[in-house]
């Protein structure tokens, strides 16, 4: 196993610094590498430089619009874009649902749907979770009943990402409550302006909406628009979470954030010297980065074996696992150089404190906000518990 960049993948990677240098705005650079936060229009004007490029699609294959591009130049291409300061590609539409209907839709529904993906025509949020039925995702209750060429849905999901911003939703729903739970679940994409959908924020600790409850009363469903089989959506829905955890290990978005920490460290001064020459903090550092580093190579090895197409195992629970806690280690990092100015975390403190001077310099806003937001990384994917589970299962055969 060669974990080596050819010369080719090198030359790859120089390409890729010289369009996001050339091509992505300022404007979105500036509020990546300070934290600041992305709009809907921020994260659609990226894609769609993207897609004008013909990189729309980077995990793609060709005869669906994507690049065709190897996984290590996928990697690459993510982790310079990352580290250049463009923003996470929204992966409800690129990595989760647009992988599934490749797979299990069909020919119609591709040839409607996936082009408005790559374009960012229609924005996609996740109908997965409920009340009583996250990491327990088989106990979910929303369900749909089919009346000839349709279904009508009546349900509620809950921390659903982005839903305010979003044209189509795709759902797992209940289709059959006689068989066991998994058995009589579907995959189901559903247009979010049809009548009796209503989306509900759900208030952040920071002030923001992110996260969304979204409540389903007799939305009528058209049939064309079950994904595959009826009943066999938890196939489906297996299938997509493995794309989403190793998705989640954002090594890219870890060595940024590592790089912005030592950066405020070398900014903040603690005794007269910069915190970033303390020995203590130094080391938890270093610790950070040799963990990352560790992170970097697991990667490496998951993208040898799907280039060789073997199966990767467990190292997708493995990613998610250590990935999530790194960042969230980053973000501790972050709160600690920014000290007594990470307390301003919501916008409008944050504001008026820059604005006299009270709350510390810009490049601290967001800090303790983010740290906040990014306990979830833990538990959202399938929560490390249950990583670990797998990966017993799976290795050790317990």
């Amino acid at each position: 196993m060669d974990l080596n960049f050819t010369a080719e993948e090198n030359a790859f990677r120089e390409a890729m610094r010289a369009f996001v240098r050339a091509k992505l705005p300022e404007r979105i650079r500036h509020k990546v590498l300070n934290g600041l936060r992305l709009t809907r229009d921020d994260h659609v004007t990226w894609q769609r430089a993207l897609h004008a490029q013909g990189w729309g699609g980077p995990t793609w294959p060709k005869e669906f619009g994507g690049t065709g591009w190897t996984p290590v130049q996928q990697y690459i291409f993510e982790e310079e874009s990352v580290v250049g300061g463009g923003p996470r590609l929204i992966p409800f539409g690129l990595k989760m649902v647009g992988p599934v209907i490749m797979t299990f839709g069909n020919q119609a529904q591709q040839q409607r749907f996936l082009p408005r993906i790559l374009a960012a025509e229609d924005w996609w949020c996740q109908g997965y979770s409920e009340t009583g039925a996250g990491s327990d995702l088989a106990a979910l209750k929303t369900r749909a009943e089919q009346q000839g060429d349709h279904f009508i849905v009546n349900g509620q999901k809950t921390w659903t990402t982005y839903a305010q911003y979003a044209d189509w939703i795709f759902c797992l729903v209940r289709t059959d409550a006689t068989v066991k739970q998994q058995q009589g679940i579907s995959f189901m994409l559903i247009d979010m302006k049809s009548p009796g959908v209503t989306v509900r924020p759900i208030t952040m600790v920071d002030g923001t909406q992110e996260v969304n409850e979204v409540w389903f009363e007799n939305v009528k469903v058209p049939a064309e628009n079950l994904i595959g089989e009826i009943n066999k959506g938890w196939t489906y829905a297996k299938f997509l979470l493995g794309h989403e955890r190793a998705n989640i290990a954002g090594v890219g978005i870890s060595k940024r954030e590592l790089n912005r920490a030592k950066k405020l460290a070398a900014s903040a001064m603690k005794r007269g010297r910069p915190l970033l020459d303390d020995p203590l903090f130094a080391a938890k550092i270093a610790e950070v980065e040799i963990e990352l580093m560790a992170l970097e190579i697991t990667n490496l090895r998951v993208l040898s074996a799907e280039a060789e197409n073997r199966a990767p195992g467990p190292e997708a629970s493995i990613l998610k696992i250590k990935g999530t806690e790194i960042q969230q280690a980053v973000t501790e990092l972050l709160v600690q150089a920014a000290g007594p100015a990470a307390r301003a975390f919501v916008d409008e403190v944050m504001e008026v404190g820059q604005q006299s001077g009270t709350t510390g310099p810009s490049y601290a806003s967001g800090v303790a906000g983010n740290y906040f937001n990014m306990r979830k990384l833990s538990i959202y994917g399938g929560s490390n518990e249950i990583q670990k589970n797998i990966i017993s299962q799976m290795i050790l055969q317990l």
